[in-house]
C-alpha cells in the first residue's frame, strides 16, 4: 500500500523551546491548518503544547 500526500509524516515541536518533538500522521482534509497537541515533555517534566513545524 502506497503513502500518499493526504496523510503525511508531520513532526510536532514543544512549544517549551526544548526542541522535543513527537512524530505523527494528519488527514489533510480534515486538519488543513497546522496541528496543535497537548502533550507530554519529558524534557519540562510537564504538559505543553505542541505545534506542528514544516
Amino acid at each position: 500500500m502506497a503513502r500518499n500526500e493526504l496523510r503525511p509524516v508531520i513532526r510536532l515541536r514543544s512549544a517549551a523551546g526544548t526542541g522535543y518533538t513527537y512524530v505523527t500522521r494528519k488527514n489533510r482534509r480534515n486538519d488543513p491548518d497546522r496541528m496543535t497537541l497537548r502533550k507530554f515533555d519529558p524534557a519540562a517534566g510537564r504538559h505543553v503544547d505542541f505545534r506542528e513545524e514544516r
